[in-house]
């Protein structure tokens, strides 16, 4: 749905927001989850992640969810190498040197999901319309009821990163690490994004945890073990370490991993699971009372 039109429905929680966070948060679950909010005992990991956007305000969270300034937290706790290619990143859409792009890239506004121009051939990339879309993402707004703070506090911008492909897909599987206290437990594959949306959950041994999702439905064909999974989930260990709880994303490369992204609250805490129980099984393994501030770094040799 547009932020427009997003912004028209969800303008009276918008304004509740400012003066009362927690009933925001109690309304919004109602609607998206269809039962009662819990803060004061919360259980599952959606009523946990509730609490984590009304009572966590680590100071990295700002930092860790926008697009390029993640990347200096990413090189700080020594992970740099799996850093996508930065080619070039600005704020005024009006600078960005279409002339010397490579043939392939994707242009990003930093933050908000949908925000990407994923470019196959820059000759035929109609310049006047990034630049417009690109303006226009800029000036979105946050919308404040969902709750997620930390979002908009790092000044927007423009990034242009490497076209990253599958080399047998022909759609990018997103490897996405859900950590618990600084300890990776699952580990979520996103296939067909862009035609038929499908997740696959599976252990940090590779073991298909059947029958749950997230809410996009269970992928049918079988995924393959990662050679690369011992790195992939030491990766997400070491970066989801000062944090409560932390989605660490990747791609897989032809063996090498590349990051994508830090989400704190997936779906925002609002996403209906393919079961009550599987939500009430993830919600056992966070703890709210501290978090884990490991001083653990990658190897630069990684």
């Amino acid at each position: 749905m547009d932020n427009v039109i997003k912004n028209i429905i969800l303008a009276p929680m918008n304004v509740l927001y400012g003066f009362n966070p927690k009933m925001t948060m109690e309304i919004m679950f109602f609607l998206k989850q269809g039962r009662k909010l819990d803060l004061k005992n919360p259980r599952t990991y959606n009523e946990k992640l509730q609490w984590i956007k009304l009572n966590d305000k680590n100071p990295l969270m700002p930092k860790c969810c926008d697009k390029y300034a993640v990347r200096e937290y990413v090189e700080s706790r020594g992970c740099g190498s799996i850093l996508n290619n930065l080619i070039w990143q600005g704020f005024n859409p009006e600078e960005i040197p279409f002339d010397i792009l490579p043939q392939k890239c994707v242009i990003k506004v930093t933050y908000g999901s949908t925000y990407n121009i994923i470019c196959e051939d820059t000759k035929k990339l109609d310049r006047e319309e990034v630049i417009k879309k690109c303006k226009r993402w800029l000036k979105a707004d946050i919308l404040p009821c969902y709750g997620e703070w930390y979002y908009g506090i790092e000044k927007p911008r423009i990034i242009i990163e490497d076209y990253i492909e599958s080399a047998d897909d022909k759609q990018l599987r997103d490897y996405k690490v859900f950590c618990f206290n600084g300890e990776p437990r699952i580990v979520r594959v996103d296939t067909d994004r862009f035609e038929n949306h499908k997740d696959s959950i599976f252990d940090c041994e590779w073991n298909l945890i059947e029958n749950e999702h997230m809410g996009h439905g269970c992928a049918e064909r079988l995924i393959e073990k990662p050679c690369c999974l011992e790195q992939l989930l030491k990766y997400a260990q070491v970066l989801s370490s000062p944090f409560l709880h932390a989605r660490v994303d990747f791609y897989i490369i032809q063996e090498r991993i590349v990051f994508g992204e830090i989400t704190f609250c997936n779906g925002s805490g609002f996403d209906r699971f393919s079961s009550y129980e599987f939500d009430l099984q993830m919600g056992d393994w966070l703890d709210l009372s501290g978090g884990k501030n490991s001083e653990n770094t990658c190897s630069r040799s990684e």
